[in-house]
């Protein structure tokens, strides 16, 4: 299985103290060899970093997790390959445009038979079960709303349906998800996903893959606000929430706006 890391912040806010602890796990502290990405929204852009290396020892990683990019949302992954071959284009997080917007997606877990899913104009680059099913996401959205404005118009039936969508790729498999359009950060929950909400009063973390401990109330301001997600928490002395199987939550500049119930 690979492992997920999301952000949503409510200010730009660097993603290095999290990646540092994550990186570790591909290829150190986990088996998660099999290539990395992460990828940080700016304004309507996109900044993208991937390998096939193994993150621990990828320089490109080691880069990352110097480099202090401010993104308001951002997505990463570690791959530990299942389906696919180990190859640049087989790494996530996989980006597509639609409407004008960047939408990225990540996956944990395996599904079966994934080629079944039907596809329209989006078409994979890589041979991953992951990618087709973002491809047929996207294809399901796009022919079910037809644009942004008629989603905009209703947003908690787009979100009902969204976890509508991922829970048929539940019922495929493993389907632990974190996607995004730019404005919102979705995380769905197939069998293990956690998040935390980092504001004030802001106190340490300790890494728990990395002799790393920062003290957050030096580095931010007391509007600040910004939620981790991760497959398996990160940190060693904050309590990390468990969302549960099935669970869909959107995340708008940090704070919970839509948590779907059974």
């Amino acid at each position: 299985m690979c492992e997920l890391l999301g952000m949503s912040a409510n200010v730009p806010t660097d993603l290095c103290f999290s990646f540092t602890g994550l990186l570790q796990r591909g290829g150190g502290t986990g088996p998660h060899r099999d290539g990395w990405g992460v990828v940080f929204y700016e304004g309507k852009g996109l900044r993208a970093f991937r390998d096939s290396a193994p993150s621990v020892d990828s320089e490109i990683a080691k880069l990352v997790s110097r480099l202090p990019v401010k993104s308001c949302i951002a997505i990463s992954h570690i791959r530990e390959a299942n389906v696919g071959a180990v190859n640049l284009e087989n790494t996530h997080p996989f980006v597509r445009e639609m409407w004008g917007q960047n939408w990225t997606f990540a996956h944990n877990g395996q599904l079966a038979d994934a080629a079944s899913l039907p596809l329209a104009d989006f078409i994979p680059v890589g041979t991953t079960d992951s990618e087709q099913a973002f491809c047929w996401l996207l294809a399901k959205i796009r022919d079910r709303f037809e644009s942004p404005q008629r989603i905009a118009r209703d947003r908690t039936n787009f979100w009902r349906q969204l976890k509508h969508w991922c829970d048929h790729l539940r019922s495929m498999g493993v389907a632990n998800l974190l996607f995004s359009e730019g404005q919102y950060l979705y995380a769905y929950c197939s069998t293990k996903l956690h998040w935390l909400t980092r504001k004030a009063p802001f106190g340490e973390a300790r890494l728990s893959d990395a002799d790393l401990t920062v003290d957050f109330g030096e580095h931010t301001t007391p509007r600040d606000i910004v939620t981790v997600i991760a497959t398996n928490p990160l940190t060693a002395n904050e309590h990390w929430q468990a969302m549960d199987p099935g669970e869909l939550i959107v995340f708008d500049a940090g704070q919970v706006i839509f948590q779907s119930e059974d």
